[in-house]
């Protein structure tokens, strides 16, 4: 996970900065220098001078280095306008410090670089803090595009909120591809969950209008939808995903999309919001991801937090998202 753009900012592996020229120490200052000039006064002024010397770093010193970090994140398949952001970011910290001798150039640049990365992905979306301040059943739709993970992450999701004391009923409403309904009923009985599902090929909008009716009547906390996936440009399947909305009235929408597909996902993200208005995105398959750059681009472009990330097969690998999960690994933070 992120090796690509862990290798091409030299962050793979620690190494000791190269010492930095110091002045002379204390003790090549000639002997022949009066005494009554070492007063107190003077040691204050040396340990400015030589141990905490700064010097200012200007525009012209990081120019040339930031167009080279914005070459390595569109290479990483950082999104162009993300990219630009990011070393915006760090010409603006960078710019007019002062640098003392004693820190290290490495430990400047990489700081400036964890902050501009924190300020692009954001803070996330706290979605047990909001099931637990809001109406009960919190109604959320899941959609997003053709064989991104999105059935999965509903199981997911589900046993996740499970774990935090959620009730949790979950709607079938990918009644178009083949085997999804059983794809979902097998996951909700290994965990425990309720579904409620109709025929293949029914109407999805009556499935959801059920499972909700079915989350009022019993006191669930919370309705997960699934839906069929699809492109924005599929006239029908979006208008079907309007009636959804109508009838629903879900309080939030999550789009879910792979990470693995890179910058196919960050077009896909802002295309689909463009016709469809979500409130946050999952990204999946972030453990398969060897660049990273769709997990810093996407909430970024799209305006929406990042809500979960993907990061393996297991019902305990959908993690609620935290700028610290991508950045630790960027970083080889333990």
């Amino acid at each position: 996970m992120f090796e690509g753009l862990k290798n091409k900012l030299g962050l793979g592996k620690k190494t000791s900065p190269a010492p930095e020229a110091l002045p002379p120490a204390i003790d090549t200052i000639p002997e022949s220098e009066p005494e009554e000039k070492k007063a107190p006064g003077f040691l204050n002024k040396f340990k400015t001078l030589v141990v905490e010397h700064e010097f200012v770093l200007s525009e012209k010193d990081v120019e040339e280095s930031l167009f080279e970090l914005q070459m390595v994140l569109l290479e990483s398949d950082v999104a162009y306008p993300v990219a630009e952001t990011i070393t915006e970011h760090m010409k603006k910290e960078l710019v007019g410090t002062h640098r003392k001798l004693r820190e290290s150039a490495d430990d400047v640049v990489t700081n400036a670089l964890r902050h501009a990365i924190e300020e692009v992905l954001g803070e996330g979306f706290d979605l047990v803090a909001y099931i637990k301040t809001h109406e009960k059943p919190v109604k959320i739709l899941f959609t997003g595009v053709n064989g991104t993970g999105k059935t999965t992450s509903v199981a997911k999701i589900a046993h996740y909120l499970q774990s935090q004391g959620i009730s949790v009923v979950v709607g079938a409403g990918d009644t178009f591809r083949a085997g999804a309904i059983e794809q979902i009923r097998v996951h909700c009985e290994r965990l425990g969950i309720k579904l409620i599902a109709h025929q293949e090929g029914a109407d999805p909008s009556a499935v959801l209008y059920d499972t909700v009716e079915y989350a009022k009547a019993h006191k669930t906390d919370v309705v997960l939808a699934d839906s069929a996936g699809r492109f924005h440009n599929r006239v029908n399947l979006m208008n079907q995903l309007e009636k959804i909305k109508r009838v629903m009235k879900p309080d939030l929408v999550f789009y879910v999309d792979e990470a693995v597909a890179g910058n196919d996902a960050v077009v896909r993200a802002e295309e689909f919001e463009k016709t469809v208005s979500t409130d946050g995105v999952i990204l999946t398959k972030v453990d398969m991801d060897p660049k990273g750059g769709a997990a810093i681009s996407i909430a970024y472009t799209i305006g929406k937090p990042l809500v979960f990330l993907g990061v393996g097969q297991g019902y305990d690998d959908m993690k609620p998202f935290t700028p610290s999960l991508i950045i630790d690994e960027i970083f080889g933070d333990d």
